[in-house]
């Protein structure tokens, strides 16, 4: 159970900002165009894979298991397994974890994990009671019944549904994502300010590392049916300073609250995926590892307070190694929101929050900030949440690559009060 899992290769399209519309690109075109062009620069054949697993948290109905959908577009033939995982924003972080698991009992030595999603595309639905109408009236027998349902159809039944606001709301809370952010906001202390100067930064971080190219060895361009290609994250903006990000009214709690649009993750579309394989499958192909995935680490807590998921998660991972926050190289924490990323910090710095809910002795002690998300996040950057997961891990790799580190921690919150952390190694 402890051998080796190499990284070998990935890739990712860039994250395409939702504009209140559907966007270009379906899911399956997203995961299809970067997991192809990935396969194409290996020296082996798409149907020499064992297995190919994708994260989607919203696939369309016409691609409800999109990992085999995926699969078959990109050429890897009727014989490769094709599947879906769905552990919301962790989707992508569970498909690398569930390879593991099948790679580590032997079942498969090379396998594609990813993740996935086209928000934009999320559906408008009908309300409940323009549902039992419509059922009504196509079950209705004679002019009238149907006379008579006329009659009693209201307008306000025509109202659309928001699916991705649904599925944004907690089921069992009954908050919204944002909501949760809030709570972690007034149980931290957090200011708006404090809030916006982290949006802003990574605004920042985005832009300085387009500027000098870290992102241009893990994007693949995309070309929609009209030609425009599409190379670069968009969602990212030169404007988003903390004053002007103070301009934007709260969105989550618009009397007493502080979390906006400015200072949240964007509703993004995009995919990731990373090449996995064993010592077995590098000896057979002449494979070159660039890293490897040493252990993960998943954790519940209250759904109400679901954006502590990376404090939960990465802790237990920390002390399973024996490592303290300084022995960790990098370190990325997907920021659904700045306020819950802070909230984070300052958890691993309180000493009765460490106590109390961790069991330590007392405060886990600070992160260096130059060594979190030092390319931006997903305020800028957006959060396509089946994809998020599989991303940090991607970035964080390729970070350490590029400055000279050993290990890192990718981390993330998860919606209905989850965690995962990853640690990983440079090879």
């Amino acid at each position: 159970m402890d051998a080796p899992i190499y990284v070998i290769d990935s890739a990712r399209t860039p994250f395409l900002k939702s504009r209140n519309r559907p966007g270009p690109f379906a899911a399956s075109d997203l995961a299809t165009d970067a997991g192809r062009a990935l396969l194409l620069r290996q020296p082996f054949a798409p149907t020499e894979l064992d297995e190919v697993i994708l994260g989607c948290a919203a696939p369309s109905v016409d691609e409800v298991n999109i990992g085999r959908v995926v699969a078959l577009r990109m050429g890897c033939g009727h014989k490769v397994p094709g599947w879906t995982v769905m552990r919301n924003c962790a989707s992508g972080m569970q498909a690398l974890d569930s390879a593991i698991d099948s790679m580590r009992v032997g079942r498969s030595q090379l396998v594609l994990a990813g993740g996935v999603d086209a928000l934009s595309r999320a559906p408008l639905l009908f309300s409940d009671a323009m549902v039992a109408w419509l059922a009504s009236w196509y079950a209705a027998k004679t002019l009238g019944r149907r006379a008579a349902l006329l009659t009693q159809f209201r307008p306000a039944y025509l109202a659309p549904v928001i699916a991705l606001m649904k599925g944004l709301t907690d089921p069992v809370v009954g908050l919204l994502m944002g909501q949760t952010a809030e709570n972690l906001a007034f149980r931290f202390g957090i200011s708006r300010r404090e809030m916006d100067e982290f949006a802003a930064r990574s605004h920042a971080r985005v832009l300085a590392a387009q500027r000098e190219g870290r992102f241009a060895n893990e994007i693949v361009p995309l070309y929609d049916r009209a030609g425009t290609v599409y190379a670069a994250d968009d969602g990212v903006r030169e404007d988003s300073t903390p004053d002007n990000l103070a301009k934007l009214k709260p969105f989550f709690d618009r009397k007493y609250g502080n979390v906006t649009a400015g200072n949240s993750s964007q509703v993004t579309d995009g995919a990731a995926w990373l090449l996995l394989a064993t010592d077995e499958a590098v000896r057979r192909y002449g494979l070159v590892p660039k890293g490897r995935i040493v252990d993960s680490q998943w954790a519940a807590l209250d759904p109400a307070q679901m954006g502590l998921g990376p404090v939960y998660a990465a802790t237990p991972l920390l002390q399973r190694h024996g490592l303290a926050l300084d022995d960790v190289d990098g370190f990325e924490i997907n920021e659904a929101f700045a306020a819950q990323v802070i909230a984070c910090l300052r958890a691993w710095q309180d000493d009765a929050f460490c106590r109390d809910e961790l069991g330590l002795s007392g405060a886990l002690g600070a992160i260096d900030l130059a060594k979190l998300n030092p390319d931006g996040g997903a305020i800028a950057l957006g959060h396509p949440v089946g994809a998020s997961g599989a991303r940090i891990v991607l970035h964080l790799l390729n970070t350490l690559e590029r400055t000279g580190g050993r290990r890192g921690i990718a981390s993330i919150c998860i919606g209905g009060g989850q965690g995962g952390a990853m640690l990983v190694e440079r090879t």
